[in-house]
């Protein structure tokens, strides 16, 4: 078996062109919350960023085209009962500084080039032809199968296959398919915006709490998702592919991040730093994994320049964040809004 895994070491690569996940990708009702707004003009935000601010969300360190709409700023109840102000921010659900993919091979001989990575909180491995054929191997199954005997790799090819394999019930005739999303098949054929509502400075919590659905948004507009349910997406004999990026589709939540491999970055962070890529739902920046420096439970820590921040798990992982530190809007810990009934991808 000659399979190709990806080295987690790193801190910023793969920038290239190129279901839930979560259920629920921060999408707030505007009835939830009150307080006058006030506007945080795209226009104000620099695509040329030379400052992080330690003590909350920086709207300038976006890039240009992260944000579906204006951010605002209103009154909030934190999760510890903290009367407090918030961003509403709505990211765009489509990468401001990218494209997307690719996926999933074609043929068993195609090389890492043709498509993307999967990881399965073990492992990072290369979505090739060799991990294509290598499958029943790595796993430990003879079921697994999923290319003909010409060499060709069985790959869902419309939005019809991609609505029926990117759900929990993967019917028989999905089975053994490597699933990727385009945008194309999303809603209209646009990208799916979600928003959440982020501290406008972080407050500590008593206790970390656990993660439950968003974990946060990525500096270029995409929200950082929950862990993908591997088990299940194993269990139905498919691999839903994600580009080196990190993201993929799913039909409800449209492409989202399971894993941060450096495309969101940001180099504005102090010299012994990793690079910024984007912040949690508690208001503290997220940094790019690192090795060599000792984290909390939480996977941050606290310096001189950048005041508390978190560093991203290692992509196999399939968990950017553990846990958070800070308080999050009350009712809403992590999760944007009351989950649901959605592709389990």
């Amino acid at each position: 078996m000659n399979i190709r895994l990806r080295s987690t070491g790193f801190l910023g690569v793969f920038l290239v062109l190129l279901t839930a996940c979560s259920s629920s990708t921060g999408a707030l009702d505007t009835d939830e919350s009150s307080g006058d707004a006030e506007t945080v003009t795209e226009e104000e935000s620099s695509d040329a960023a030379t400052d992080v601010a330690s003590d909350g969300l920086d709207v300038d360190l976006f890039f240009d085209g992260a944000f579906a709409e204006d951010v605002t700023t209103e009154d909030c109840t934190l999760s510890g009962g903290v009367e407090h102000t918030c961003y509403r921010v709505t990211v765009a659900g489509y990468p401001a500084n990218r494209e997307v993919g690719p996926f999933c091979p074609s043929s068993l001989t195609d090389d890492a080039e043709a498509g993307g990575i999967w990881f399965d909180g073990e492992q990072v491995y290369d979505v090739d032809g060799d991990f294509i054929a290598s499958l029943a191997e790595i796993y430990g199954d003879g079921e697994w199968r999923l290319h003909d005997d010409d060499g060709n790799v069985y790959v869902i090819d419309s939005a019809d296959g991609f609505e029926a394999a990117a759900r929990p019930d993967v019917a028989e005739e999905y089975q053994n398919h490597c699933v990727e999303g385009r945008l194309e098949w999303l809603e209209n054929g646009q990208p799916v915006t979600s928003t959440v509502l982020i501290p406008t400075e972080p407050v500590a919590a008593d206790n970390p709490s656990e993660t439950r659905g968003t974990r946060g948004v990525t500096l270029d507009g995409v929200v950082i998702a929950e862990s993908a349910p591997v088990d299940a997406i194993l269990g139905a004999y498919t691999i839903a592919a994600f580009d080196d990026c990190g993201g993929h589709f799913n039909p409800t939540e449209g492409y989202h991040m399971h894993g941060l491999t450096g495309c969101s970055e940001r180099d504005v962070a102090s010299e012994d730093e990793s690079a910024v890529v984007g912040y949690a739902m508690d208001g503290y920046a997220i940094h790019s994994a690192t090795e060599g420096v000792e984290l909390d439970e939480c996977n941050g820590h606290s310096t001189e320049d950048e005041g508390y921040h978190y560093h991203a798990n290692s992509v196999e992982k399939n968990d950017v964040l553990p846990c958070l530190v800070g308080q999050t809007v009350a009712g809403e810990q992590g999760d944007g809004r009351p989950g649901g009934n959605g592709p389990a991808r």
